[in-house]
């Protein structure tokens, strides 16, 4: 599991991103804390492995928190959470290493989004010692890359479809099926079976019909 500790003197904001952290799957709360002695304090008891920030908490700064953690050469990533939309703010994050930034209010799905690009990074980078290009170029591509229409077809979300990607290659090329899907990502089966077409029409999936002896034939899938 990924510890992440939340900084935020909000309580209501500070609930709020705790229950959209729980909603995600591969994430658990290591501590939420209302100020930077506190997070301070919990870092040199445990290291975690992502911290979601706040910028403007009470007579302190998170860019100044962010700072000292790079000075520490403290290894956690970072997403910064503010309010302050200034060009000048997003680029000091940008150029001490925050690797997502999030401006309020935003909704669930950009939070998850933001949670499942660094999910996909975090394990690709931890099971191997070294990287192709092709690959890291992905990586790079899905941090920076927009959704548009030209991408997936009307009707479909770039978020989602990462969300069943990464089960459908949990399965480590073993069969899966939409029911599956849909009990463990906690989506609506006939719209997994959509995203779940769509793979098939990329090629990046094949789909097998089995047979049983009443009832339906039921589908399952298998990574190419």
């Amino acid at each position: 599991m990924i510890e992440v500790m939340i900084v935020e003197d909000d309580p209501m904001v500070r609930e709020i991103n705790s229950k959209f952290l729980k909603r995600i799957e591969g994430f658990t709360l290591y501590e939420a804390v209302s100020n930077l002695e506190d997070a301070k304090k919990y870092i040199d008891l445990k290291k975690p492995d992502l911290i979601l920030l706040d910028v403007y908490l009470p007579k302190e700064n998170g860019i100044d928190f962010l700072k000292w953690i790079r000075a520490q050469e403290i290894d956690i990533d970072v997403i910064l959470i503010t309010a302050d939309k200034s060009i000048e703010r997003i680029q000091d994050a940008f150029r001490y290493g925050v690797i997502d930034y999030l401006i309020k209010p935003f909704s669930f799905e950009r939070f998850k989004e933001a949670l499942i690009q660094f999910k996909s990074r975090y394990y690709k980078f931890k099971k191997n010692d070294e990287i192709e290009q092709k690959d890291l170029d992905q990586l790079i591509s899905s941090s920076n890359t927009s959704q548009s229409e030209d991408d997936f077809t009307k009707g479909l979300n770039k978020y989602t479809y990462r969300a069943i990607w990464d089960e459908v290659e949990k399965s480590n090329y073993g069969d899966v099926t939409a029911e599956e899907l849909a009990e463990k990502l906690g989506i609506a089966r006939v719209t997994v079976r959509r995203y779940l077409e769509y793979m098939e029409k990329e090629n990046k999936i094949e789909k097998l019909v089995e047979y049983g002896k009443v009832g339906r034939p039921q589908y399952k899938y298998h990574r190419v």
